[in-house]
């Protein structure tokens, strides 16, 4: 599709990165358990493999990214990918806590400097679930981007939709994307469109389980504002989650400072 000259083109990423941990079939949780909690398994090695990944993308979103706990070697994680990927601009939003081993956060990489940044707890029955928002231009009009990591129990994700969709009702032109636990078509997700101006994928990017994917749970939703070019899933090293990437044509206006 050509693109409007009152358009500028970003290169987005949403990946689930499980902590740099390997994940190649389902056996693994169990035999592999170790690795969530230990600082082994050459996650040094998955995290490089991001950032190659990572760095071809101008924001990016992540889940699972570990802030710096036993298991990481004490590396906060969003912070050497964003040195790595070459992103001047990052944040996390540490949300869950397993005693003293380990630990995980969303996290922010981006070219573009946000304006403002916020991170909300979202509800649930089990806490340790959140939200990141940045705003990227000034104004009404201003890009807004969601990163998020949704609940596994459809009631804990329909009462988190319901606060997301009461903090984006307003933006015109914004981005939720993250590891949803559900695929876009769940009955929860229709408080979403209801009650803002995202709009439901095009189409199905299936990114679970990684080796054999059979589940669309990873989206990147956007609103009719922005349009939406190249949406496809990428090996993320070697989560249980693929990424996905897409192209997004945004107003010049809403880039504006």
């Amino acid at each position: 599709m050509a693109r409007d000259a009152n358009h500028r083109r970003l290169r987005l990423l949403s990946a689930n990165i499980q902590a740099g941990s390997s994940t190649r079939r389902y056996s693994d949780y169990a035999t592999r358990s170790w690795s969530h909690v230990l600082p082994a398994g050459n996650k040094r090695w998955a995290l490089d493999q991001i950032a190659q990944l990572a760095g071809r993308h101008d924001i990016v979103g992540l889940q699972e990214s570990d802030p710096g706990s036993w298991r990481s070697g004490f590396t906060n994680q969003t912070h050497y990918l964003a040195e790595r990927g070459g992103f001047h601009f990052w944040t996390h939003q540490p949300n869950r806590k397993v005693g003293n081993f380990a630990s995980s956060a969303n996290g922010l990489l981006s070219r573009v400097e946000p304006v403002e940044v916020h991170d909300h707890p979202l509800p649930g029955r089990i806490s340790g679930r959140g939200m990141l928002l940045a705003r990227f231009g000034h104004g009404a009009e201003g890009l807004t981007v969601a990163v998020a990591h949704l609940s596994l129990g459809a009631q804990s994700r329909r009462s988190q939709l319901s606060f997301i969709a009461e903090l984006l009702h307003d933006h015109p032109n914004a981005v939720l994307m993250g590891d949803f636990n559900c695929t876009a078509d769940r009955p929860e997700m229709e408080i979403l469109y209801r009650n803002t101006a995202l709009q439901p994928p095009s189409c199905a990017i299936q990114t679970f389980p990684s080796w054999r994917p059979q589940k669309a749970i990873d989206h990147v939703l956007a609103t009719g504002s922005l349009i939406c070019n190249d949406m496809q899933a990428m090996p993320a090293a070697l989560s249980d989650h693929l990424a996905v990437s897409v192209a997004l044509d945004v107003p010049e206006a809403a880039l504006r400072t």
